[in-house]
């Protein structure tokens, strides 16, 4: 299994950015995406998921900012970030699975990507 993340960077408060995630090594059509991240000296946090049917389901907090969707032909996952504030500064990663698999497989190299960076600043 492999996921690569990449499109972090720095950006400022406002501003947008897509992250992308490609996979292989697994079923990728028939498996649920997720996104999560983890800023400085916190906790990980679930972001999103995207079911194999396309349903998508989102944290509170990032409903009308983000949107996650996925091209099985390329067997990538994206995460479209807009309206960023500097609380969205954190590692964002690629996992496989919902939000059961953050929080009982944290980090396992089998279900996450290494992350890509975000920085919202001014």
């Amino acid at each position: 299994v492999q996921l690569v993340e990449s499109g972090g960077g720095l950006v400022q408060p406002g501003g947008s950015l897509r992250l992308s995630c490609v996979a292989s090594g697994f079923t990728f059509s028939n498996s649920t995406m997720t996104w999560a991240r983890q800023a400085p000296g916190k906790g990980l946090v679930w972001v999103a998921d995207i079911y194999s049917d396309g349903s998508s389901y989102y944290a509170d907090s990032m409903k009308g900012r983000f949107t996650i969707s996925r091209d099985n032909a390329k067997s990538t996952v994206f995460l479209q970030m807009n309206s960023l504030k500097p609380e969205d500064t954190a590692v964002y990663y690629c996992v496989i699975g919902g939000l059961h698999t953050v929080i009982q497989r944290p980090f396992d190299p089998d279900y996450w990507g290494r992350g890509t960076q975000v920085t919202v600043s001014s």
